[in-house]
């Protein structure tokens, strides 16, 4: 056989992502947050991008020509006019020109000052930043103590708390780096145990509890053997704290009630960082007919148009260079405003089927709701389920019943009587409320909740019930016997 070179012709298929569809799919699972973010970035980028905000959308004009406008029934979802890439301007109703339109410098009442009057007390507009912890303490300490050793001492121990508000190392400890008696320490932590708020420097949590009690005036005899047996609270061994307490079921009672009321952590309620506010994505309401309306909400949608007449006021006398660069940003662009329609109609094609097949949860609550997959979803809207995987992460939907993750509504299917499945999430909210109603002589096993969930139609095993009952946080029969019994005075 010949050896030599040849030529073939092969076919293949292969799929090509381009930059632009890599970017698609990474808005499509953006979260609102990250699109802004996304959008502010290519505004740096792209001089022909504006964002349109929300207060100045009434004062936009509205282009005549009807027929030109991209505004959907959805709401604006992204931008109101799509400009074609030939600058020719062969479709003007495309954007709005601004080139007419008077600008002094202000930024709210064209007086040219920068400032309208409400603003101009720039000063009061300055928030106010909260004290840290260490600020804070260091104030107090200030105050406490005028002698400057037992100032230093109260710096160091400062210095040595942790996140908790406790000590990181032994007083004794501390009082010998610093070369002190751990007597003085002793007292200046004493003294600095009553600073705002109330429990810092203690040694561990017990101490820490026995100060807030005994500046509530709680902390009695009984009080302080249950601080001492803290890991028998913990077990849930009532019965031997009632021993060491001297108490009955009833007292021990108030006095667990009353050591919840404390802070065990007294050093976290400072320089915690500011929680972010969840906002919902899509917008549920009840409509007159018992139907449901899905709109995007207006605070997530980001709008953005196309500076059409700074592009045509630039092109005419720019340079080879400028136009080949402006062509570049007006496609851009275009992709841009395609993309954020086509998120935001996505978002709302997989909401609208998400509501539609979970419509008995809507209507009569969480026992109702009915077991999704994300192939579901796909199939009915005939997309792919890696998109619908993308559109519900991190996505959040404003119901009439709460707030929820998209996520939320995709739970496993348990089998059932007749060939009807259960959504796990329902079993175990079934079996929440099963425990909750069980009476303290007769306590639910496992078994007994699997002996009922199957009457109810519900095809469960028992190891099932335990792994949901365990991940609910809900202890054995054996531990809610004891527990129930006890609180009951039995």
């Amino acid at each position: 056989m010949a050896i030599g070179p040849r030529l073939d012709l092969r076919h293949t298929q292969s799929l090509v992502m381009t930059p632009q569809l890599r970017q698609a799919i990474q808005l499509l699972q953006f979260t609102n947050a990250e699109v802004s973010q996304f959008i502010e970035d290519e505004l740096l980028k792209n001089p022909l991008l504006e964002r349109v905000e929300p207060e100045a959308d009434a004062a936009l004009p509205v282009p005549r020509n009807d027929a030109a406008s991209t505004e959907k029934p959805t709401g604006d979802i992204g931008a109101e006019h799509v400009v074609d890439p030939d600058p020719s301007g062969a479709s003007t109703p495309l954007d709005v020109d601004f080139s007419n339109v008077y600008d002094a410098g202000g930024v709210g009442d064209g007086t040219g000052s920068g400032l309208s009057p409400e603003r101009d007390d720039w000063i009061g507009q300055i928030a106010d930043r909260p004290p840290g912890l260490r600020e804070s303490l260091d104030q107090q300490a200030r105050l406490a103590f005028a002698d400057p050793v037992r100032r230093r001492i109260a710096f160091a121990l400062i210095m040595a708390l942790d996140p908790a508000g406790r000590l990181a190392d032994p007083p004794e400890q501390i009082a010998e780096r610093l070369a002190v008696a751990p007597d003085m320490l002793e007292a200046v932590r004493q003294t600095m145990m009553r600073f705002d708020p109330t429990g810092m420097f203690a040694r561990d949590l017990a101490e820490c509890l026995a100060v807030q009690l005994d500046e509530r005036n709680r902390l009695d005899p009984a009080m302080r053997a249950l601080l001492a047996n803290l890991e028998l609270l913990a077990r849930r061994d009532l019965r031997s704290l009632m021993e060491i307490c001297g108490v009955d079921a009833e007292d021990l009672r108030d006095m667990i009630t009353e050591i919840r009321r404390l802070n065990p952590k007294p050093g976290a309620t400072f320089d915690v960082t500011p929680m972010t506010p969840l906002i919902p994505d899509v917008l549920m309401r009840p409509g007159p007919d018992g139907d449901y309306f899905l709109e995007l909400n207006p605070e997530t949608m980001p709008r953005v148009l196309i500076r059409r007449g700074f592009h045509a006021q630039i092109v005419a006398r720019a340079s080879r260079e400028t136009r080949q660069f402006l062509s570049e940003r007006v496609q851009s662009a275009n992709w841009l405003v395609r993309a954020l329609e086509s998120r935001a109609e996505t978002i709302l094609r997989v909401a609208g089927e998400i509501v539609r097949h979970q419509d008995a949860f809507f209507r009569h609550g969480i026992g109702f709701l009915r077991p999704l997959t994300l192939r579901e979803i796909a199939a009915a809207l005939e997309i792919h389920e890696s998109t619908v995987s993308r559109v519900t992460s991190n996505k959040v939907i404003a119901t009439p019943r709460g707030i929820f993750e998209m996520k939320f509504f995709f739970t496993t299917a348990l089998a059932g009587a007749n060939g009807e499945s259960h959504s796990a999430e329902a079993v175990r909210h079934r079996i929440s409320t099963l425990i909750e109603g069980e009476a303290a002589n007769r306590i639910l096993s496992d078994d007994a909740l699997a002996r009922m969930l199957q009457k109810e139609g519900i095809d469960i095993a028992r190891r099932t019930v335990a792994k949901y009952r365990e991940a609910l946080r809900i202890p054995g029969s054996a531990q809610r016997k004891r527990e129930k019994g006890l609180l009951a005075g039995g």
